[in-house]
């Protein structure tokens, strides 16, 4: 059996903007460039950015570890915020 694969240290899992209703405030989301993160009714599945240390699964054909997950989620773990946060877009003058 292989060890389980933190989806964290792949370097298909991305970091991407979802926007609130006004587009001006956004929050962080998680999701898999390969689509292996998918719902039942097969569309694609984003995971809130704080909760990304904790995804992992069994096995995963496409993943590509970025190095020795071991400290690296650890890290993650003490670093990521608790919860949501909201940001907002910056005006250019």
């Amino acid at each position: 059996m292989r060890e389980k694969v933190y989806c964290a240290n792949c370097e298909h899992c991305l970091v991407v903007r979802v926007f609130e209703t006004d587009n001006s405030k956004y929050v962080l989301r998680v999701k898999c460039s390969k689509k292996r993160w998918a719902k039942r009714s097969g569309e694609e599945k984003q995971y809130k950015y704080f909760t990304v240390a904790r995804r992992v699964q069994n096995d995963c054909p496409d993943y590509a570890p970025m190095g020795d997950s071991n400290p690296f989620i650890k890290n993650l773990r003490r670093e990521l915020p608790v919860k949501d946060e909201i940001y907002s877009l910056k005006e250019v003058d």
